[in-house]
């Protein structure tokens, strides 16, 4: 399988990166996009055998959105690369793709432990996520590992470039009648040496929470 490239938006993980990339499924392309790492992310990436996009405008829509962009193959994932997910759920969510089941297939991130997914993150989410399924959008989480076909994923036009970016795609996917379906997948904790820009603080969260509202109305 040699037609997925996988978007690892990264700012400051080269403590996770070596184990991320060490897990990734053969025949996806790691596509790694530096959004102004100060540890040395970018060499890291480089070492282990990722293609490195630069992305120098701050945020996590900025940072995916460069990957995808990038992007060549038919199918593209996106997954954080701070250890939290296993990449060797993503060929899953590609068959369900590539099958023709569905337009995009996204992970419900199940912790395998209290730390893994503080109070206040799993409190905004669920608010998100309860907000989308009014609007009829069969979801559960707005989590960072997805996948889908690169030109129907442009054809989206996504404009945020900021903690939106995932929620965006999900309300415009549902207004262009995609078929989603969530995958269970185990949410860990972060690797050691790694926090979370969403996660790691209350501050963070509220952060995120805001910029989805923001979408949503």
């Amino acid at each position: 399988m040699d037609d997925v490239d996988v978007v690892l938006p990264c700012l400051d993980e080269a403590a996770a990166l070596p184990g991320v990339l060490a897990a990734m499924p053969l025949g996806f392309r790691p596509l790694v996009v530096d959004n102004g790492s100060e540890d040395g992310s970018a060499d890291v990436a480089q070492s282990h055998g990722a293609v490195v996009v630069r992305e120098p405008r701050r945020g996590y829509g900025a940072a995916v959105h460069a990957g995808l962009t990038a992007a060549t193959a038919e199918f593209v994932c996106f997954l954080d690369c701070d250890g939290s997910m296993d990449p060797g759920v993503l060929p899953a969510l590609v068959a369900l793709v590539r099958q023709g089941k569905v337009d995009l297939a996204v992970g419900r991130r199940v912790p395998v432990s209290a730390a893994a997914w503080p109070w206040h993150a799993r409190a905004g989410n669920a608010l998100i996520a309860g907000l989308l399924r009014r609007r009829g959008l069969p979801v559960h989480d707005i989590a960072p590992i997805r996948a889908a076909r690169r030109v129907d994923l442009l054809r989206l036009e996504i404009a945020d470039r900021a903690f939106g970016y995932p929620l965006e795609l999900l309300c415009k996917a549902a207004e262009a009648n995609w078929r989603v379906h969530e995958l269970d997948i185990a949410y860990r904790p972060r690797a050691s040496g790694t926090r979370s820009k969403v996660s790691g603080s209350v501050r963070g969260t509220v952060r995120a929470v805001r910029d989805m509202a923001g979408v949503l109305w």
